[in-house]
């Protein structure tokens, strides 16, 4: 599996939705709807055929860096 996102792609901050909010999405939730840029991804393995993606972002708003579950991203379309 290759990641979806590649370093220096512009994406958009968008929280899981799901019934039960979690610890990991109130967290989160300052960023939602903001843009970023990847810096950084890391992959996460378990078992044979599973494999996570969770990517690094530097938010254009405050320019901060914030990892993030590849679920919690979507491109950003200029």
């Amino acid at each position: 599996m290759v990641p979806r996102y590649s370093i220096g792609q512009k994406v958009i901050i968008t929280p899981v939705s799901e019934q039960n909010v979690s610890l990991r999405d109130s967290a989160l939730e300052p960023y939602a709807g903001q843009t970023g840029k990847v810096t950084d991804y890391y992959w996460i393995t378990r078992g044979r055929d599973e494999v996570f993606y969770i990517y690094t972002v530097r938010t254009e708003a405050d320019n901060e860096e914030i990892v993030l579950h590849e679920d919690e991203l979507k491109p950003c379309i200029m």
